[in-house]
């Protein structure tokens, strides 16, 4: 005898309503053997951090690094944004030592502003330097330079960069947090993030050999190797016609860059950039005129 439509409707009811609880129960065991006790100390330790999220601590968030606190794993002196008392603060909660951290800042690798760089193009478009480097590399002569469109002081949350009247981003290295942000957003890739203490700094990006760089950018590197010639051994290779520092050789010396015709590679001091002796001194404030096609 066939069963009726109800009786059917029902069996396949019973049965779906069956198979939800044994997987009910399934998930509810699984929990329980599953569960991972959660150190009541995290939330408190991420509310006293100051919430940027930024990653200059070096771990992908606050909760990231409270975790990693909390573990035992870092010291709350790695948090760059967060001021003495509160991390003074979050040393006294968890019991341990404030710890040390070295100040890093982000340093710029241009120093072409608009009073000694040229420009072969107009570009009218977006105000980003993204945008400005997606059509034709942004109209400026110089290939690797900086763009000024300020992109790098926009995405800053700390206020850590400002333009200068020439169009060039300068660092606070008081408000620098070494948070990144400025060197994932410039596509010309000029930002680094180094210890403050590295001084002596290539401010060009420049990979070609010979003055003719001069046309472009007054102040650009032209590959003479007189700073790798009078630097300590060692400290300064040529690489891509390019100075390049290794700073694992020990404190550096501001010899490097007294010979410097260019200005090219400078000391980083606390006013600012420094120039060597022998260094064309630039007196102009007002933009060059475009390069002649």
């Amino acid at each position: 005898m066939n069963a009726g439509p109800s009786a059917v409707v029902f069996t396949a009811v019973f049965l779906l309503g069956g198979i939800a609880l044994v997987l009910a129960l399934g998930l509810v065991l699984a929990n329980k053997k599953l569960h991972v006790v959660e150190d009541p100390r995290l939330d408190d330790v991420e509310n006293m951090l100051p919430g940027n999220n930024c990653g200059a601590c070096g771990f992908p968030g606050c909760r990231a690094f409270s975790t990693a606190l909390v573990g035992g794993e870092t010291s709350p002196a790695a948090c760059s944004v967060s001021d003495d008392p509160g991390r003074q603060r979050i040393a006294a909660y968890l019991g341990v030592d404030i710890g040390q951290r070295q100040k890093v800042v982000a340093r710029l690798a241009c120093a072409g502003g608009a009073n000694v760089a040229r420009q072969r193009a107009l570009y009218s478009g977006l105000p980003s330097c993204r945008a400005a480097a997606a059509v034709g590399g942004g109209g400026k002569s110089c290939a690797w330079g900086c763009l000024g469109l300020a992109d790098c002081e926009k995405v800053c949350d700390f206020d850590a960069i400002a333009m200068d009247i020439n169009g060039l981003p300068v660092v606070d290295e008081d408000l620098c947090t070494a948070c990144g942000a400025c060197v994932e957003v410039c596509p010309k890739q000029l930002f680094e993030l180094h210890p403050v203490e590295h001084r002596l700094w290539v401010a060009c990006r420049n990979l070609e050999a010979g003055e003719e760089i001069l046309e472009d950018c007054e102040v650009g590197c032209t590959a003479c190797g007189r700073c790798a010639m009078d630097a300590p051994d060692g400290l300064i290779t040529m690489q891509d016609n390019l100075p390049t520092v290794d700073y694992a050789q020990g404190p550096a010396t501001r010899v490097p860059i007294e010979r410097c015709p260019t200005g090219a590679i400078v000391w980083q001091g606390p006013a600012g950039p420094e120039k060597g002796r022998e260094s064309k001194k630039v007196l102009r404030k007002k933009p060059l005129p475009p390069a002649a096609t």
